[in-house]
């Protein structure tokens, strides 16, 4: 295989600060899921629904960690478990919201592999997967330890 596409829709309805709207994706995880406003600058518990920031932190965390696995399986090693988190610091002093830095911040439970080890495949994973890359023009840093 050697091209695939993924797809979700967003449908808004309203003004941009009293509007609200709906994410829907085949797979069915996205099923008429809301966000607003509301959901992504005033609602931190994430109760109200969802936001891009935190969608793209979910994928960015996931990719990395299947990056991650597939590098640890080519050098021998099987992870017990890998708990990726991604946080996303945005910034509106320049006059609308940006991305300043992504930190991905992992614990891994790795039978077996040594610490320079864990990060040199840590690292080839944080550049390699394909949302690293999407996101390039974004500062990345890794923090990660084993556990």
């Amino acid at each position: 295989m050697a091209t695939f596409q993924r797809t979700a829709t967003a449908v808004w309805q309203g003004s941009g600060l009293e509007g609200k709207g709906t994410l829907n994706g085949p797979g069915g995880l996205f099923n008429d899921t809301p966000y607003s406003f509301k959901a992504r600058f005033q609602n931190e518990d994430g109760k109200a629904g969802t936001n891009p920031e935190e969608l793209i932190a979910a994928a960015h965390a996931g990719c990395f960690s299947m990056a991650l696995s597939f590098q640890l399986a080519g050098a021998g090693f099987t992870a017990d478990e890998l708990r990726c988190t991604a946080h996303i610091d945005m910034d509106n002093s320049g006059g609308g919201w940006a991305f300043m830095k992504i930190t991905l911040d992992l614990e891994a439970k790795i039978p077996g592999i040594d610490n320079d080890k864990f990060q040199e495949l840590a690292n080839a994973a944080k550049g390699g997967c394909p949302v690293s890359k999407a996101l390039a023009s974004v500062p990345i840093e890794l923090k990660a330890k084993l556990v």
